[in-house]
Protein backbone atom coordinates (compact mmCIF):
# COMPACT_ATOMS: atom_id res chain seq x y z
CA UNK A 1 0.00 0.00 0.00
CA UNK A 2 1.35 3.40 -0.97
CA UNK A 3 1.95 5.98 1.76
CA UNK A 4 -0.70 8.23 0.21
CA UNK A 5 -3.29 5.44 0.31
CA UNK A 6 -2.24 4.50 3.83
CA UNK A 7 -2.87 8.07 5.03
CA UNK A 8 -6.30 8.00 3.41
CA UNK A 9 -7.23 4.83 5.27
CA UNK A 10 -5.95 6.05 8.63
CA UNK A 11 -7.61 9.44 8.21
CA UNK A 12 -11.23 8.32 8.44
CA UNK A 13 -12.02 11.09 10.90
CA UNK A 14 -9.43 13.85 10.75
CA UNK A 15 -9.16 16.69 13.31
CA UNK A 16 -11.70 19.41 12.63
CA UNK A 17 -10.50 22.94 12.02
CA UNK A 18 -13.42 24.56 10.16
CA UNK A 19 -15.41 27.40 11.67
CA UNK A 20 -18.06 24.89 12.74
CA UNK A 21 -15.47 22.83 14.62
CA UNK A 22 -17.14 23.39 18.00
CA UNK A 23 -20.46 21.99 16.77
CA UNK A 24 -18.75 19.05 15.09
CA UNK A 25 -16.73 18.25 18.17
CA UNK A 26 -20.01 18.32 20.14
CA UNK A 27 -21.38 15.76 17.64
CA UNK A 28 -18.34 13.59 18.26
CA UNK A 29 -18.83 13.81 22.01
CA UNK A 30 -22.47 12.74 21.75
CA UNK A 31 -21.42 9.82 19.53
CA UNK A 32 -18.67 8.81 21.96
CA UNK A 33 -21.16 8.93 24.84
CA UNK A 34 -23.64 6.82 22.87
CA UNK A 35 -20.87 4.26 22.29
CA UNK A 36 -20.02 4.15 25.99
CA UNK A 37 -16.60 5.71 25.51
CA UNK A 38 -17.81 8.07 28.23
CA UNK A 39 -20.50 6.90 30.64
CA UNK A 40 -23.03 8.62 32.86
CA UNK A 41 -21.37 9.89 36.02
CA UNK A 42 -17.89 9.91 34.49
CA UNK A 43 -15.75 13.01 34.77
CA UNK A 44 -14.44 14.10 31.39
CA UNK A 45 -10.76 14.88 30.86
CA UNK A 46 -9.75 18.51 31.24
CA UNK A 47 -10.24 20.96 28.40
CA UNK A 48 -6.50 20.92 27.77
CA UNK A 49 -6.38 17.12 27.63
CA UNK A 50 -9.34 16.98 25.26
CA UNK A 51 -7.81 19.65 23.04
CA UNK A 52 -4.64 17.55 22.82
CA UNK A 53 -6.54 14.36 22.01
CA UNK A 54 -8.71 15.95 19.36
CA UNK A 55 -5.99 18.24 18.02
CA UNK A 56 -8.17 21.34 18.24
CA UNK A 57 -7.94 24.50 20.32
CA UNK A 58 -9.17 24.68 23.94
CA UNK A 59 -11.63 27.32 22.73
CA UNK A 60 -13.19 24.80 20.35
CA UNK A 61 -13.47 22.25 23.16
CA UNK A 62 -15.11 24.80 25.45
CA UNK A 63 -17.60 25.68 22.73
CA UNK A 64 -18.45 21.99 22.31
CA UNK A 65 -18.88 21.47 26.06
CA UNK A 66 -21.14 24.53 26.27
CA UNK A 67 -23.36 23.02 23.58
CA UNK A 68 -23.40 19.66 25.39
CA UNK A 69 -24.37 21.33 28.67
CA UNK A 70 -27.21 23.20 26.96
CA UNK A 71 -28.49 19.94 25.49
CA UNK A 72 -28.30 18.13 28.85
CA UNK A 73 -25.48 15.68 28.11
CA UNK A 74 -23.05 17.08 30.66
CA UNK A 75 -23.04 19.28 33.75
CA UNK A 76 -20.20 21.50 34.90
CA UNK A 77 -19.49 21.44 38.63
CA UNK A 78 -17.32 24.06 40.24
CA UNK A 79 -14.96 23.69 43.17
CA UNK A 80 -12.07 21.52 44.18
CA UNK A 81 -13.68 18.23 43.11
CA UNK A 82 -15.49 19.82 40.20
CA UNK A 83 -15.23 19.25 36.48
CA UNK A 84 -17.45 18.28 33.58
CA UNK A 85 -19.55 15.16 34.23
CA UNK A 86 -21.64 13.09 31.82
CA UNK A 87 -25.33 13.16 32.76
CA UNK A 88 -27.08 11.47 29.81
CA UNK A 89 -26.13 8.72 27.37
CA UNK A 90 -28.88 9.46 24.87
CA UNK A 91 -31.12 12.46 24.33
CA UNK A 92 -33.53 14.00 21.83
CA UNK A 93 -30.64 15.44 19.81
CA UNK A 94 -28.63 12.21 19.70
CA UNK A 95 -29.98 10.82 16.44
CA UNK A 96 -29.10 13.88 14.38
CA UNK A 97 -25.78 14.54 16.13
CA UNK A 98 -24.58 10.95 15.81
CA UNK A 99 -25.66 10.89 12.18
CA UNK A 100 -23.65 14.03 11.45
CA UNK A 101 -20.60 12.56 13.17
CA UNK A 102 -20.69 9.18 11.43
CA UNK A 103 -22.43 9.48 8.08
CA UNK A 104 -20.03 11.71 6.06
CA UNK A 105 -17.06 9.42 6.66
CA UNK A 106 -18.84 6.12 7.17
CA UNK A 107 -17.56 4.32 4.07
CA UNK A 108 -14.01 5.31 4.91
CA UNK A 109 -14.50 4.27 8.52
CA UNK A 110 -15.58 0.83 7.33
CA UNK A 111 -12.32 0.60 5.38
CA UNK A 112 -10.40 1.64 8.49
CA UNK A 113 -12.15 -0.99 10.61
CA UNK A 114 -11.18 -3.66 8.09
CA UNK A 115 -7.62 -2.31 7.97
CA UNK A 116 -7.46 -2.39 11.75
CA UNK A 117 -8.54 -6.02 11.85
CA UNK A 118 -5.81 -6.99 9.39
CA UNK A 119 -3.12 -5.02 11.25
CA UNK A 120 -4.11 -6.33 14.69
CA UNK A 121 -4.10 -9.89 13.37
CA UNK A 122 -0.55 -9.38 12.15
CA UNK A 123 0.47 -7.81 15.45
CA UNK A 124 -0.90 -10.85 17.30
CA UNK A 125 0.92 -13.25 14.96
CA UNK A 126 4.20 -11.40 15.38
CA UNK A 127 3.85 -11.11 19.15
CA UNK A 128 3.25 -14.86 19.35
CA UNK A 129 6.56 -15.50 17.62
CA UNK A 130 8.72 -12.75 19.15
CA UNK A 131 7.59 -12.22 22.72
CA UNK A 132 10.12 -12.49 25.53
CA UNK A 133 9.73 -13.45 29.19
CA UNK A 134 9.41 -9.76 30.05
CA UNK A 135 6.73 -9.33 27.38
CA UNK A 136 4.84 -12.33 28.75
CA UNK A 137 4.83 -10.85 32.23
CA UNK A 138 3.49 -7.55 30.92
CA UNK A 139 0.77 -9.27 28.87
CA UNK A 140 -0.29 -11.37 31.87
CA UNK A 141 -0.34 -8.28 34.07
CA UNK A 142 -2.43 -6.47 31.46
CA UNK A 143 -4.94 -9.31 31.38
CA UNK A 144 -5.29 -9.25 35.17
CA UNK A 145 -5.47 -5.45 35.18
CA UNK A 146 -8.49 -5.36 32.90
CA UNK A 147 -10.24 -8.05 34.90
CA UNK A 148 -9.70 -6.15 38.15
CA UNK A 149 -10.73 -2.75 36.75
CA UNK A 150 -14.34 -3.63 37.60
CA UNK A 151 -16.93 -1.13 36.36
CA UNK A 152 -14.70 1.93 36.80
CA UNK A 153 -14.78 3.36 33.26
CA UNK A 154 -11.50 5.26 33.47
CA UNK A 155 -9.67 2.30 35.03
CA UNK A 156 -11.15 -0.04 32.44
CA UNK A 157 -10.06 2.20 29.55
CA UNK A 158 -6.51 2.50 30.84
CA UNK A 159 -6.28 -1.25 31.53
CA UNK A 160 -7.56 -2.08 28.05
CA UNK A 161 -5.02 0.29 26.53
CA UNK A 162 -2.19 -1.24 28.56
CA UNK A 163 -3.17 -4.78 27.53
CA UNK A 164 -3.10 -3.95 23.82
CA UNK A 165 0.08 -1.92 24.12
CA UNK A 166 1.68 -4.94 25.81
CA UNK A 167 0.71 -7.16 22.87
CA UNK A 168 1.96 -4.58 20.37
CA UNK A 169 5.23 -4.08 22.26
CA UNK A 170 5.84 -7.83 22.11
CA UNK A 171 6.26 -7.52 18.32
CA UNK A 172 9.47 -5.55 18.97
CA UNK A 173 8.57 -3.36 16.03
CA UNK A 174 7.89 0.22 17.03
CA UNK A 175 6.14 1.05 13.76
CA UNK A 176 3.56 -1.68 14.30
CA UNK A 177 2.96 -0.44 17.84
CA UNK A 178 2.58 3.16 16.64
CA UNK A 179 0.24 2.09 13.84
CA UNK A 180 -1.97 0.26 16.33
CA UNK A 181 -2.33 3.43 18.40
CA UNK A 182 -3.00 5.62 15.36
CA UNK A 183 -5.83 3.37 14.18
CA UNK A 184 -7.24 3.21 17.71
CA UNK A 185 -7.47 7.00 17.74
CA UNK A 186 -9.25 7.04 14.39
CA UNK A 187 -11.90 4.44 15.18
CA UNK A 188 -12.52 6.05 18.60
CA UNK A 189 -13.29 9.48 17.06
CA UNK A 190 -10.04 10.76 18.54
CA UNK A 191 -10.84 9.89 22.17
CA UNK A 192 -8.57 6.81 22.43
CA UNK A 193 -11.31 4.74 24.09
CA UNK A 194 -13.08 1.65 22.81
CA UNK A 195 -16.88 1.31 22.98
CA UNK A 196 -18.05 0.15 26.38
CA UNK A 197 -21.01 -1.50 28.05
CA UNK A 198 -21.46 -4.26 30.63
CA UNK A 199 -21.84 -6.77 27.80
CA UNK A 200 -18.81 -5.49 25.89
CA UNK A 201 -16.69 -5.63 29.04
CA UNK A 202 -17.81 -9.18 29.84
CA UNK A 203 -16.95 -10.34 26.33
CA UNK A 204 -13.65 -8.43 26.31
CA UNK A 205 -12.49 -10.09 29.54
CA UNK A 206 -12.86 -13.52 27.93
CA UNK A 207 -11.35 -12.39 24.65
CA UNK A 208 -8.34 -10.78 26.33
CA UNK A 209 -7.65 -14.05 28.13
CA UNK A 210 -7.98 -16.07 24.92
CA UNK A 211 -5.76 -13.68 22.96
CA UNK A 212 -3.11 -13.64 25.69
CA UNK A 213 -3.15 -17.45 25.91
CA UNK A 214 -2.68 -17.81 22.15
CA UNK A 215 0.19 -15.31 22.08
CA UNK A 216 1.95 -16.79 25.09
CA UNK A 217 1.61 -20.34 23.76
CA UNK A 218 3.39 -19.17 20.59
CA UNK A 219 0.49 -20.06 18.33
CA UNK A 220 0.49 -17.30 15.71
CA UNK A 221 -2.58 -18.37 13.73
CA UNK A 222 -4.70 -18.85 16.83
CA UNK A 223 -3.48 -15.47 18.09
CA UNK A 224 -4.57 -13.86 14.80
CA UNK A 225 -7.97 -15.58 15.04
CA UNK A 226 -8.49 -14.30 18.59
CA UNK A 227 -7.39 -10.79 17.62
CA UNK A 228 -9.86 -10.75 14.72
CA UNK A 229 -12.70 -11.80 17.01
CA UNK A 230 -11.78 -9.32 19.73
CA UNK A 231 -11.44 -6.27 17.51
CA UNK A 232 -14.75 -7.08 15.85
CA UNK A 233 -16.34 -5.87 19.11
CA UNK A 234 -15.63 -2.25 18.26
CA UNK A 235 -16.71 -2.67 14.64
CA UNK A 236 -19.93 -4.39 15.72
CA UNK A 237 -20.80 -1.64 18.21
CA UNK A 238 -20.12 1.13 15.71
CA UNK A 239 -22.23 -0.56 13.06
CA UNK A 240 -25.13 -1.05 15.48
CA UNK A 241 -25.05 2.65 16.32
CA UNK A 242 -24.80 3.65 12.66
CA UNK A 243 -27.74 1.42 11.77
CA UNK A 244 -29.75 2.87 14.63
CA UNK A 245 -29.46 6.47 13.45
CA UNK A 246 -29.59 5.56 9.77
CA UNK A 247 -33.14 4.29 10.22
CA UNK A 248 -34.39 7.46 11.93
CA UNK A 249 -35.59 10.45 9.83
CA UNK A 250 -33.10 13.34 10.10
CA UNK A 251 -33.96 16.01 12.67
CA UNK A 252 -31.96 19.10 13.48
CA UNK A 253 -30.42 19.50 16.94
CA UNK A 254 -30.75 22.91 18.53
CA UNK A 255 -28.06 23.89 21.06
Amino acid sequence: MKARDNDAVIGALRPLVAETAGARIADRFVTAIALGQFVVGQKLPTVQELARLLEVSPTTVREALTRLAALGYVVVQRGRSGGTFVTSQWGPASDSMVRRALEPGWDQLEVTLDYRSLIEQQIARTAAVRHTIEDARRIEAGTRGYESASEDRDASRLADLEFHQAIAAATHNSQLADLSMRIRRDVSLGFEAEPYSADVRSRAIKQHAALAAAVLSRNPEEAAKQAEEHFSLTAETLRELHNRVDQVPPKSAKP
